[in-house]
């Protein structure tokens, strides 16, 4: 089953092509210029849109290991 629907790809290559042209903005206001900031914001806006996109990770903490 695939983890992401077609509408999120079509909004994260949207995003990406906003990026190379200069255009995409972070919520700042600021140009975006990192590739993977880009990405996130283009699975943000189809998770808005109700596209199938995965939930976000929240924080998890790590088990702590066995004393011996």
């Amino acid at each position: 089953m695939a983890k992401y629907g077609k509408a999120a790809t079509k909004r994260v290559a949207s995003a990406m092509r906003r990026k190379k042209k200069g255009t995409l903005k972070s919520s700042s206001g600021r140009k975006v210029t990192s590739r993977k900031q880009a990405i996130a914001i283009g699975l943000s806006e189809a998770r808005e849109k109700g596209a199938k996109v995965p939930r976000k990770r929240t924080g998890t903490k790590k088990k702590a290991g066995k004393k011996r």
